[in-house]
């Protein structure tokens, strides 16, 4: 199949499992007068929030338009245009999820785990499967219209600017209302944390959903089109019509992890309190692995030999899902209470606040350790395999589980209304 067709048939296959998705959530039940009392009250406030945003967005967004129709031309204005529009779609999509989700997690949690998992990491897929299926979408379709990788510039800019508001933006919201609930609740009042007879908890879950996940669902969104265009950009100044098959297979890594997260996220059942992590990260090794197969059938069937060796393009593939492997391996480690970091944090609190801070701070700053440096061996390996090129193949892999890997991140935010006694 062609290259615009298969990530258009992958593009359209996402929307659709994340349409259905939405659909089965939407005909569960909401529980009962107070949980949806609650749940509106954060729908009003999060709406709010994201029209004054929008507001403020569309305001500037017209200036830059004009300001790049006259510096670049209008294909890039348009690309910019259409780049923003679509990365705030994502977030109004994964928000309004998320308000629907969280009340019917809370209703499912009455009859077990299994079924509040099961609607907790459905809200979370619909977020992730909208989001990578609207980035490829557009990113394929442009890229139909113009046929130039570097007219596609637009797009990134404009998903960039949704991202920095509704990120940051969001992002300071959210931790105003948490950090204020907090020390007015807990402290002041002797209120639990997350307890509805708290005014300021509702603040707090229209944090989590403005920011958390339509933030979240818009920063990812950018960062998702951003890395595909960046593959296709380095594959035409680096090959240009020697290697045209270079320039478009990024469209077939996109397209084949976006199959393969569908496939993982199927897997993800339990009904055991002890192995909700371990049900989520099974879904993802299965994401993962058939990833790497499909990669192999990829490069062996689409990418022409003509330009570099195809076990090196299909090993820089390989470094990225070893990457994102890696990175769940580290998070783990260090945010477990499994094992010895998070119980040496928790005995160090025995002795104080000030103890807590400067355990937590150092292990925050020990924990990006690792990390860091296995990323660095990565880019430099994927370098000496294949170039700039592998690098970019490298991370495009990386990314080609974001459907299955922000559906687990959005999973964490359908539950803080459950918890809060929706």
């Amino acid at each position: 199949m062609a290259p615009i067709p298969f990530a258009v048939t992958a593009a359209l296959a996402a929307i659709a499992y994340g349409a259905y998705l939405f659909y089965t959530i939407n005909k569960s039940p909401s529980g009962n007068e107070k949980m949806n009392s609650v749940a509106a009250a954060i729908a009003e406030g999060a709406v709010a929030y994201l029209n004054r945003q929008a507001i403020t967005l569309a305001a500037i967004g017209a200036v830059l338009a004009i300001v790049l129709w006259l510096a670049l031309g209008s294909v890039t204005a348009i690309g910019f245009v259409i780049g923003g529009f679509v990365s705030a779609l994502a977030g109004f999509i994964g928000m309004h999820t998320s308000i629907r989700a969280n009340v019917r997690t809370a209703a499912a949690a009455q009859k077990g785990l299994g079924p509040a998992l099961s609607m907790a990491f459905q809200g979370g897929s619909v977020t992730g499967f909208l989001v990578v299926g609207l980035a490829l979408l557009t990113t394929a379709l442009f890229y139909a219209w113009t046929g130039d990788p570097r007219a596609m510039i637009g797009l990134g800019f404009g998903g960039s600017l949704v991202s920095v508001f509704a990120r940051l933006g969001g992002g300071i919201y959210t931790k105003s209302a948490d950090v204020g609930t907090d020390m007015v609740g807990k402290i002041e009042a002797g209120i639990p944390e997350d307890d509805p007879r708290n005014p300021g908890v509702i603040a707090d879950l229209v944090g989590d959903n403005v920011g958390d996940c339509a933030g979240m669902a818009a920063d990812l969104f950018e960062t998702y089109v951003v890395t595909l265009l960046s593959a296709m950009l380095i594959a035409s100044l680096t090959f240009g019509s020697d290697f045209p098959s270079a320039v478009v297979f990024p469209l077939y890594i996109a397209g084949g992890g976006v199959f393969t997260s569908i496939l993982g996220s199927l897997f993800v059942r339990t009904n055991d309190p002890k192995s909700i992590m371990p049900a989520l990260y099974k879904g993802l090794i299965i994401a993962l692995g058939s990833s790497a197969l499909v990669f192999y059938y990829l490069v062996s069937r689409y990418l022409s030999p003509a330009g570099l060796p195809l076990i090196n393009a299909f090993l820089a593939t390989l470094i990225g899902t070893g990457v994102t492997t890696m990175m769940v391996l580290f998070t783990e480690f260090y945010t477990s209470k499994k094992f010895s970091s998070v119980k040496n944090l928790a005995q160090a609190s025995v002795s104080g606040h000030g103890s807590n801070i400067i355990a937590g701070l150092a292990l925050s700053l020990k924990s990006t350790f690792w990390p860091v440096i296995f990323l660095a061996l990565a880019a430099l390996g994927a370098y000496l395999l294949s170039g700039l090129y592998g690098v970019a193949l490298a991370a495009l892999s990386m990314l080609s589980s974001t459907g299955i890997i922000i559906a687990i991140d959005a999973f964490g935010l359908e539950t803080p209304g459950p918890e809060s006694g929706i």
